[in-house]
């Protein structure tokens, strides 16, 4: 079966059907990749053992698989929507030696996360507010330690996801996540609670299920439909490799940039805790960061599926912009629009009637009265404009599609390094841990302002066919 066969229907089927086969998986794919970092800060809070100072470690840690994820959809992003379009303009040799090389760095890149983990883990953890107290920084060297180990399986199985998505295989990407979450899932409480292995049982189960992950793309690119790959494909094509990357660079610079934002919070979350009246003493220092860390946790499941949305018409988007179709590219552009906002509304719903819920979730029955209202109060104020921060992110996304990286880029650093990192250091200095928390839906605000102007240039391009291959 040829390519065209493969492929032709992106540009004939109806775009709704196109956004549901595609981003559907890949929502469902992002979400459970986003529970192998919240499944063990479930287990871990619920351990009465861990409890409050492991799920501050485990927030510590998490800035640090965020920097393997940007190098991962770097790639794979790139990768996505540079095959996308190459199958739309029928360059299938391009195709092929992109995935090639996505593979090459891949392995590349992982191993060297690895290696510098190892070697700077006292330092990178103290830069995310490892030192609030001597337990959390224990626990937070003891996870870490793993969890490296397993970055060069991480960083591969989901480079290789969006990979797969664009070879028309949505189903199978979901299924090897799925496949590594459940294995997670399963192996967390048997190692945290009858074996006792506390945050290295945490750490271990989430590596087991990466390396799973991992294993089923290396058969599923074995298998490839619509991009046969042969021992020629796997070199370090630079021609090809600087077109890609660009086109990933987008999701790199959003993710680092997101690291860059959480160095602040965290850091500023421990200055301004110390001088409050409860969170100054020692007993109490980690709850802060800890209930942070369960809002953001939350966040990465809501903004997981604004990035699936978006994510997910890559191809079909890089598809017709390749074979001449800005028509359908607009449609599915109001479509995503409209999704996220929506999506935003409902998560918005969630937390504003259900903090104590959530919070339960995370171990709240074994902790003071004061970790449950400063988690409640982190639900209905840090996240008051999700909406606005789903189609924020839709946007960021659907110009990478487009092949508008460079915008897409500038945008996404102005939310999360010019606001994200601005505004909870100036806040806090007005309205101390209250301006902290305030200083994310204000980061939202002024983005969307941002994004509103944006938005209403691409409808013109779009409506006019100005964009092109």
């Amino acid at each position: 079966m040829n390519t065209e066969q493969n492929q032709s229907y992106l540009a004939t089927e109806r775009v709704g059907k196109l956004m549901g086969k595609y981003a559907v998986p890949c929502i469902i794919s992002l979400l459970v990749g986003a529970l192998y970092n919240i499944v063990d800060q479930i287990f871990i809070a619920n351990a009465a053992y861990l409890g409050s100072y492991g799920n501050a470690a485990n927030t510590v840690v998490f800035p640090l698989t965020v920097i393997a994820l940007g190098v991962a959809v770097m790639i794979g992003d790139g990768c996505c929507a540079f095959v996308s379009r190459s199958l739309g303009a029928n360059r299938k040799e391009d195709a092929q030696k992109s995935v090639g090389s996505a593979v090459v760095l891949c392995v590349i890149g992982g191993v060297l996360l690895t290696v510098l983990y190892l070697v700077f883990s006292a330092p990178l953890l103290t830069l995310f507010g490892g030192k609030v107290n001597g337990e959390t920084f224990a626990f937070a060297e003891e996870y870490f330690f793993w969890i490296s180990l397993g970055i060069p399986f991480y960083v591969f199985g989901q480079a290789m996801n969006p990979v797969i998505r664009s070879d028309g295989s949505p189903k199978f990407a979901m299924l090897a996540i799925l496949s590594g979450a459940l294995a997670n899932i399963i192996l967390d409480p048997i190692l945290i609670y009858p074996l006792q292995m506390g945050m290295t049982g945490a750490a271990i189960a989430t590596v087991i299920g990466q390396v799973l992950t991992a294993l089923l793309s290396v058969f599923y690119l074995c298998r490839m439909k619509s991009v046969r790959l042969s021992r020629r494909s796997f070199g370090l094509y630079f021609g090809l490799m600087k077109k890609y990357l660009s086109l990933g660079m987008t999701s790199f610079i959003a993710q680092i940039s997101l690291v860059v934002s959480m160095a602040a919070v965290q850091n500023t979350c421990m200055q301004y805790g110390a001088s409050d009246a409860v969170f100054g003493r020692p007993e109490y220092a980690q709850i802060p960061l800890a209930a942070l860390g369960i809002v953001m946790k939350f966040f990465q499941i809501a903004i997981s599926v604004a990035i699936g949305l978006s994510a997910g018409c890559i191809p079909v988007v890089g598809y017709n912009i390749g074979a001449g179709r800005a028509d359908r590219a607009k449609q599915l552009f109001t479509y995503l629009l409209i999704s996220e906002g929506v999506i935003g509304a409902a998560a918005l719903f969630v937390v504003e009637c259900f903090p104590m819920q959530i919070a339960s979730l995370f171990g709240a029955a074994n902790e003071s009265a004061y970790y449950t209202d400063f988690v409640v109060k982190c639900f209905r104020v840090y996240l008051c404009m999700m909406p606005l921060a789903m189609v924020n992110k839709g946007t960021f996304i659907y110009l990478q599609a487009l092949g508008k990286a460079g915008l897409s880029t500038a945008v996404s650093l102005t939310r999360e390094v010019v606001f994200g990192v601005s505004l909870p250091i100036l806040m806090p200095m007005l309205l101390g841990l209250d301006g902290l928390l305030w200083s994310f839906p204000a980061a939202d605000i002024l983005t969307f302002i941002l994004a509103a102007f944006i938005i209403r240039n691409v409808y013109r391009e779009l409506s006019g066919g100005e964009i092109q291959n």
